[in-house]
């Protein structure tokens, strides 16, 4: 059988589509939408464009949604037009657009969480790319762990005190509870991708002296603090996971020893899943993209913490996610720029196997 460019063998053994449970919610497959910025926000509130975009995604035949990094407070942005979860206004916007998706089909849906740091105060990506923002364009004070900027061409950040640390705590506390509120059926705290606690972990950006910097323990406890905090928060019945960055591709930066020990202690707290990326602490590191670039690393995270383990990167047919489940590189795979080019990639490639014709919803069958 061929769809989407896509062949399987006669027993149609797809263990990417057997469910698994993540805390108290089990997920029908084990696809994940992965969460992808949309630059389209509103002070920080969800847009006609979310509805469209995000009804389309819900109705995918994925196991999971999960929405876009979405921002603890004003300075948490990337960009004016990212998602942010800090006040009454956004939290209400978010309430409703949940509710609507609610409405088309249940699909699990989570929301990532996140702090920008120096990567923030920047413009939206087709419009001038990789620069920071001009008085003109309304820019913002960034912070850091310390005081490096990410590239040239971005803002110099302030190193965070104490007390803004403290205050940054207490921000993810209150974006915790503000998704509880919501109805998210899962949070996911970002720790990759070059964003603050990203920053925190790796020695490219952190150079503190004090008790967040230095050893690799100092430089996981504040990323871990929060985590623990969230933990309280957050219900043991619904998803709690992280993403985490596998290896900084760079010589002096985040090794895969680090990122095992940052695992172990996540899954101690009690974190359901850790999700495995790389690179982004600088705009350009040794990073070799490739088919499935991060499933090596995903695998050794896994085989050596057994916590269960989702990975992404240039993933892109239900052949090769099945692969790397059956090959115990991951437990899930999580998938984007696939279901922007065609939600209905996973219809298709199910509508010919007996075994899983009836994923396909009623409405679309006559299609298939």
């Amino acid at each position: 059988m061929r769809s989407s460019g896509t062949k399987f063998t006669s027993n149609h053994n797809l263990k990417i589509l057997e469910k698994i449970k993540l805390g108290g919610i089990t997920l029908k497959n084990r696809i994940v939408v992965s969460p992808m910025c949309q630059y389209s926000a509103s002070k920080g509130c969800p847009t006609l464009w979310h509805y469209n975009h995000l009804a389309k995604l819900t109705n995918s035949g994925a196991g999971m949604l999960m929405i876009e990094s979405t921002a603890v407070n004003k300075s948490g942005k990337i960009s004016h037009a990212d998602l942010c979860l800090y006040n009454s206004k956004q939290e209400k916007e978010f309430k409703k657009l949940l509710s609507y998706l609610r409405k088309i089909t249940y699909l699990p849906t989570g929301l990532q969480v996140s702090h920008s740091g120096r990567k923030g105060s920047a413009f939206i990506p087709w419009v001038k790319k990789n620069t920071s923002l001009d008085k003109k364009n309304k820019k913002w004070k960034t912070y850091a762990p310390s005081s490096i900027s990410r590239h040239k061409k971005w803002p110099k950040p302030k190193q965070l005190s104490d007390k803004k640390i403290n205050q940054l705590i207490n921000d993810f506390k209150k974006i915790t509870v503000r998704a509880k509120r919501v109805g998210f059926d899962g949070i996911e705290l970002h720790m990759a991708h070059g964003y603050l606690l990203h920053q925190f972990l790796s020695q490219v950006s952190n150079q503190r002296s004090d008790k967040f910097g230095g050893n690799l323990k100092n430089r996981c406890s504040l990323p871990l603090q929060i985590a623990k905090e969230m933990r309280k928060i957050w219900p043991k019945n619904k998803i709690l996971g992280a993403r985490i960055t596998g290896v900084d591709h760079l010589k002096n930066g985040i090794k895969i020893e680090d990122s095992v020990y940052l695992a172990n202690e996540l899954k101690k707290i009690g974190f359901n899943y850790v999700c495995v990326s790389s690179g982004g602490i600088i705009p350009i590191t040794n990073l070799k993209f490739k088919k499935s670039f991060r499933a090596p690393i995903s695998r050794i995270i896994k085989k050596k913490t057994s916590i269960i383990t989702r990975t992404s990167g240039l993933i892109d047919n239900l052949q090769q996610a099945n692969k790397i489940i059956k090959e115990g590189k991951a437990d899930i795979v999580a998938m984007g720029r696939v279901f922007i080019k065609d939600p209905m990639w996973i219809y298709k490639s199910v509508s010919k196997i007996k075994k899983f014709k009836d994923m396909v919803p009623n409405q679309y069958r006559r299609c298939f």
